[in-house]
């Protein structure tokens, strides 16, 4: 054992010529043989550094589930009225509509003439030649015209005046509306006319006649002078 130890010490030391091997350099100041200290206690945390650059854009995540829907909003404004769009397609014709009643025409007319002259006053003239009267309301027999259709009504009359002078009124229901006076010249064949618009009710009557006496009753008829009265409905009471 001796010996195993003595050479081991042998071995350990330097060769001559060999320069001895050295440690680490020693802190100035400090003696031979030092010992470090005790560790310190860490450090404060330094300042924060600055932001990093922003990172690459990650891919696309997958589409969400859609949300709840949310409340009704408000009636927005009234947007402009857009432009005129093109003219479409004229579209199928309609089926036939079912007929209609036909619209009922009111009529009342009447056109008459004297075949001799008039000899007595004071009472409706008998005008006996028809010309027209369809419809039968005016009465040859009594001179008058009675009204069957309520509404408004023209009448108008034209007589030859000889022998005497003339004097003649239209009368609705025994008042007299219209007067015509005409002097008859000696030897001479005159006319006297007139017209009028008047409004009758159902039953009013119109008629002429000669007032104020026989020396009035110069209204004139024969084969070549006529004395005419005529009336007819314009349009009837539509309530």
């Amino acid at each position: 054992m001796l010996l195993l130890g003595a050479l081991l010490l042998l071995l350990a030391l330097p060769s001559h010529g060999q320069d001895t091997m050295q440690g680490p350099p020693l802190p100035k100041g400090a003696c031979t043989g030092w010992m470090a200290g005790i560790p310190g206690h860490p450090g404060h945390n330094g300042t924060p550094g600055r932001d990093g650059r922003d990172g690459t854009p990650g891919e696309k995540g997958e589409k969400g589930d859609p949300g709840l829907v949310g409340p009704k909003g408000d009636t927005g404004e009234t947007g402009i009225t857009g432009i005129e769009g093109p003219r479409g397609f004229p579209g199928v014709p309609g089926r036939k509509g079912e007929p209609g009643e036909s619209a009922y025409v009111y009529r009342s007319a009447f056109s008459v003439g004297l075949e001799s002259r008039v000899t007595v006053p004071n009472v409706p003239i008998r005008f006996t030649k028809i010309f027209y009267n369809q419809q039968n309301h005016y009465d040859g027999t009594t001179g008058k015209f009675l009204c069957n259709i309520p509404g408004l009504y023209y009448f108008s009359y034209h007589v030859t005046v000889y022998l005497k002078d003339v004097k003649v009124s239209l009368y609705k229901n025994d008042k007299a509306l219209l007067f015509t006076h005409d002097q008859f010249q000696d030897q001479n064949v005159d006319q006297a006319s007139g017209s009028v618009l008047l409004y009758l009710e159902k039953g009013d009557q119109v008629w002429l006649q000669v007032y104020e006496g026989e020396n009035h009753s110069g209204v004139y008829a024969d084969n070549v002078h006529d004395s005419t009265f005529t009336g007819f409905l314009l349009y009837h009471n539509i309530e």
